[in-house]
């Protein structure tokens, strides 16, 4: 069946459809960032109810990844692919014409449940249409698509905000979702476990609880105290509830997560390189975009032209081919410490060169060309690593893996960055407004103005550079374990022929 020998003559084209249908999801994750202040003023939404309308949306869809990976697997992936798009565009319509934050919010949580489908047969397919010798080209132009969708949403958003109204973001998903569900349907192969495994529903509710409950507890954080009851409690919640998953994990006969895959080093060193690469790079974008509309006044369609160098830069180095040449040339564990080092870098850059209140840009420049670099570099390697480490059959488990982790490292970087920026920017200025914007509208001249945005600027390099120490210490953590994996994996090999 050419869904699994990897010989479909059509492969290439279906990769352009697949790709497609991801970019749309992917570009939600960012999209939003832009239209902020849109938000703010249109639908009074405090900076709470605009981290949540990020969060709903990542968290609901990493929640549910895992399941719709089993799902995948077990019914079809073109099944759950088409079923994918079809509840994504639904979700676009609801949130395109959403009156208030509360309808926006349940919107963006309904698109999520579309995204998982979609995330986990994007990369379930490539793995069965493709054969080993072109599957890692393969897998770098997904992970372009990926990073793409990531960093050029703050681009094609500003371009939609500055001719029309904010739920135009939302709004023109559907024809894409409508031309890709077409294209689906006639081109992409059916393929499935022969096995086949019942999803796992209680693992998805407990997973989902248990992650919503410590963001929750994260992003409320500054605004009620660390140590007060509207945090611990939510905390305490999601340590429980996730701990619970694990056991459950362990002991159903069909898990969502084989809890084993955690004794493969391979596995542990990509999976931490993935979640604090997304950590570093959600919290960044998200404050970046506030900071050059808020601080710098930049218009939106502006705003997004200064991010877009990051998504330049790795379709640049990734469609030409360089991060798959440079996986073969240095191997997995160097690449993914290259590439994350150069993220950190980047991130220390913004912080230290580009994060002030006199609108020079050449430093946030550098720091976001740095970053790019480092995600063409790293993403590939990471995510092939994960998904060799995953047997074929379970192609659409091994993908909501993945999946699952850059949606919970975004969801929880905007949390805890923006936590930090918000505790820093707290103890710098009393104001009691909800968001930047309300309180520079309140401010009472130039000067506490100028106050305001000097505090929200100090926060931010703050942020920042929490951001890149973090993903520092992950990529020497995770190269560290994948060469461990890497010398055992030769050890093993040199002992076969002597055990025959």
């Amino acid at each position: 069946m050419p869904a699994t020998t990897g010989s479909h003559p059509q492969r290439w084209l279906i990769l352009g459809v697949i790709c497609l249908a991801q970019l749309t999801v992917l570009l939600d994750n960012t999209v939003l960032s832009v239209a902020i202040p849109s938000l703010t003023s249109e639908l009074h939404a405090s900076t709470t109810d605009i981290q949540w309308m990020i969060n709903a949306y990542s968290l609901v869809q990493s929640g549910l990844l895992l399941t719709a990976g089993n799902a995948a697997d077990r019914y079809g992936r073109k099944k759950m692919l088409a079923a994918g798009l079809a509840l994504f565009g639904l979700g676009s319509l609801a949130a395109g014409l959403a009156g208030s934050t509360a309808q926006l919010i349940a919107a963006r949580a309904g698109m999520g449940v579309g995204g998982a489908l979609l995330m986990t047969t994007t990369l379930a397919v490539v793995m069965q249409i493709f054969g080993d010798e072109e599957r890692v080209k393969a897998i770098a132009i997904w992970a372009t698509v990926a990073s793409l969708g990531f960093a050029g949403g703050p681009l094609i958003g500003g371009v939609i905000l500055n001719h029309y109204w904010w739920g135009m973001i939302f709004l023109i998903n559907i024809p894409v979702a409508v031309v890709a569900l077409v294209a689906v349907l006639k081109l992409v192969p059916e393929s499935k476990n022969p096995q086949g495994e019942r999803p796992d529903l209680l693992g998805a509710l407990l997973s989902t609880i248990g992650m919503t409950s410590t963001v929750y507890a994260i992003i409320t954080g500054p605004a009620h105290g660390w140590t007060s009851a509207e945090v611990l409690v939510p905390a305490a919640i999601g340590a429980v509830v996730l701990a619970a998953f694990a056991l459950w994990e362990l002991h159903t006969p069909y898990p969502m997560l084989d809890m084993h895959f955690f004794r493969n080093e391979k596995f542990v060193g990509a999976v931490a390189g993935a979640i604090l690469v997304m950590f570093g790079m959600g919290g960044s974008l998200f404050l970046l975009t506030q900071h050059l509309q808020f601080v710098l006044g930049y218009e939106p369609l502006e705003a997004g032209l200064r991010m877009a160098p990051l998504a330049l830069t790795v379709v640049a180095l990734n469609l030409t081919g360089v991060g798959p040449r440079i996986v073969m040339k240095l191997g997995t564990s160097p690449t993914v410490a290259v590439g994350m080092t150069l993220v950190a870098a980047g991130l220390a850059s913004i912080a230290l060169l580009g994060g002030g209140t006199d609108g020079t840009y050449w430093g946030m420049l550098l720091g976001l060309v740095l970053m790019g670099i480092g995600l063409a570099v790293a993403n590939p390697a990471m995510a092939n690593a994960i998904m060799s480490a995953i047997p074929p059959e379970k192609a659409g488990v091994g993908a909501g893996i993945n999946g699952t982790l850059a949606e919970f490292g975004n969801g929880l970087g905007v949390a805890v960055l923006g936590a930090v920026l918000n505790a820093r920017f707290a103890a710098l200025v009393a104001v009691t407004a909800s968001s930047l914007p309300a309180a520079l509208a309140a401010a009472g001249g130039a000067a506490e103005r100028r106050q305001i945005s000097d505090a929200f600027a100090t926060g931010l390099q703050t942020s920042q550079l929490v951001g890149a120490i973090a993903v520092f210490a992950g990529g020497l953590l995770a190269a560290a374990l994948l060469k461990r994996a890497e010398r055992a994996e030769k050890a093993l090999a040199a002992e076969q022929p002597v055990a025959a």
